[in-house]
């Protein structure tokens, strides 16, 4: 495959503009959404999820407030900015390594501000962490004759790093819940103060006092602040592209939305140009352990992923002791907007949905093993399952699902919650043919009701219908697929079309009815 060589290096890894600008690396120009974030107000919060550029962004507000021009000749904040000013810029940030107590993340604050105090030339005189930070704002505004701006980058990350001991992770919101409290009492001397992580904790757990802190992360003139653009992959990355197919590109990186304009994740696009191969590289950074643990604690019914509804209290409910499952998968990008509606004035409804490609295939791979599917199973059954789509061989399909589940073992279900959960074996189907990446279609609305799965593969139409049954298949899944009509609305298509009604035994475990009519082309 000949591709043109790369106008300029990708920056992989690098987080820090000075380094982008200087070096001749591609950089994507969100200055003019900086000046406007700037301008809308004093005091803001964004959510974005991990790897999508909030670093890149906290070093762009950065270089702005101590002015240092010559990083944005060219660029569209050059003629906006009043480079006349500078202020002096504190910079927190969180996102580096892990730490594991209170103690260490309050030795890692204090060495913070040491770092400070030693590059601005001030001088504190308290001793407490909250004294100290305030203590410095104040200073630096001082000293500089201009009011200080703090940035927080990953605001987050000591509580989210240790979820999986809410005692742990309590310390840590209390004693960051005392740092960011300090914000308020210093406001005079504050000149903007930006906070931004994966997570959005309330007002109330984190934020008490900051009345004024706005909220950007669902404002859509923001929705594109982090992210690459469809037009940016056009423009800036234009020498990249041929050699790729470019739908593909869009299918399995594109698709966030904060409400606003789409975008793509920035860690996935670079990779695959570097690389020119088409990988999860954004979700194999980081596996969801935690999240994935979660949902089958709560024996979440997973074919609902690919289009949940949800409020937007429950999207911003996020604490140590409350994390709802929408609210953690929206917010650390498992999850994206795919509709906003105001049903009711004032009462805002979400309809949540995988973002790609990568995301929908690689999460549900993760979650199979969480519900009880081995590793070594599912590598064995993944190419199976394939083939027999694409030839269509459904009289293979039976054997295969049963090796599926009876491949769960016998101890897992007398350990895990998901025991007695019916949705369970419904939960194993959906993400054995989501980890494929296959196009899926959840609840699917008819005339006459809800086929429970659609699939279309390889020119052919699969309905399927799902029952749970004491023990003995009664034949009722097929039934109904046949009696609501529910082929009538794939007719048109002019494509094979085949029904398939699976029935579960829970006594057995495992697939004990199934049945197949197909529906010739025409």
């Amino acid at each position: 495959m000949e591709t043109l060589p790369p106008r300029r290096t990708l920056p992989i890894g690098i987080q820090n503009l000075r380094e982008i600008r200087e070096q001749g690396h591609y950089y994507v120009d969100k200055t003019g959404l900086a000046v406007d974030l700037i301008e809308a107000g004093k005091t803001h919060f964004l959510s974005r999820p991990r790897r999508f550029g909030k670093s890149l962004l906290v070093d762009t507000l950065k270089e702005l407030f101590e002015g240092n021009r010559a990083l944005f000749e060219g660029l569209a904040a050059e003629p906006r900015w009043d480079w006349s000013r500078r202020h002096p810029v504190i910079r927190i940030d969180l996102g580096q390594g892990e730490v594991r107590n209170r103690a260490e993340l309050d030795q890692r604050l204090h060495e913070q501000i040491d770092d400070h105090v030693a590059r601005l030339g001030v001088k504190l005189r308290h001793q407490s962490l909250s004294g100290r930070f305030g203590e410095l704002i104040r200073e630096a505004a001082q000293q500089a004759g201009q009011r200080t701006v703090v940035l927080v980058d990953e605001y987050d990350k000591p509580i989210l790093d240790n979820l999986g001991d809410p005692a742990i992770a309590a310390e840590m919101r209390d004693g960051l819940r005392s740092l960011y409290s300090v914000l308020k009492g210093s406001d005079a001397h504050l000149k903007f103060v930006f906070l931004t992580g994966v997570s959005k904790f309330s007002k109330v757990s984190l934020f008490s006092g900051l009345n004024n802190l706005q909220d950007l992360t669902l404002d859509p003139q923001f929705s594109a602040l982090c992210g690459y653009t469809d037009a940016d992959i056009d423009s800036v990355f234009a020498p990249e592209l041929p050699g790729l197919d470019r739908e593909q590109i869009r299918s399995w990186y594109n698709g966030y939305n904060w409400g606003g304009q789409g975008v793509y994740n920035p860690f996935d696009v670079l990779l695959l140009f570097r690389n020119r191969q088409f990988r999860p590289y954004w979700f194999e950074t980081g596996t969801p352990t935690f999240l994935t643990r979660l949902l089958a604690e709560r024996q979440f019914y997973l074919p609902r992923l690919s289009a949940l509804h949800s409020s937007l209290a429950l999207l911003s409910s996020f604490d140590v002791e409350h994390i709802a499952p929408e609210a953690l998968l929206f917010q650390t990008g498992y999850l994206t907007l795919h509709d906003v509606r105001e049903p009711l004035p004032g009462k805002w409804m979400y309809t949540l949905g995988y973002p790609n490609r990568e995301v929908e295939a690689s999460l549900n791979e993760a979650l199979l093993q969480e519900y009880g599917v081995p590793g070594d199973t599912l590598v064995q059954t993944q190419e199976h399952l394939s083939s027999i789509l694409q030839g269509a061989d459904l009289t293979e399909l039976k054997p295969m699902l049963q090796a599926l589940y009876a491949g769960i073992p016998h101890d897992w279900y007398r350990r895990s919650p998901l025991a007695g959960f019916e949705g369970h074996y419904a939960s194993v189907f959906y993400s054995h043919f989501a980890a494929l990446g296959l196009d899926l279609r959840v609840e699917d609305a008819t005339s006459h009701g809800r086929i429970d799965l659609t699939l279309l593969h390889a020119g052919q139409v699969f309905l399927f219908e799902f029952k749970v049954v004491e023990q003995q298949a009664s034949g009722e899944a097929l039934r109904q697929l046949q009696a609501r009509g529910y082929a009538d609305k794939y007719r048109a298509r002019g494509e094979p079309i085949h029904l398939i009604g699976i029935e579960f035994s829970r006594v057995q475990r495992n697939v004990v009815g199934f049945e197949v009519e197909t529906i010739a082309a025409g």
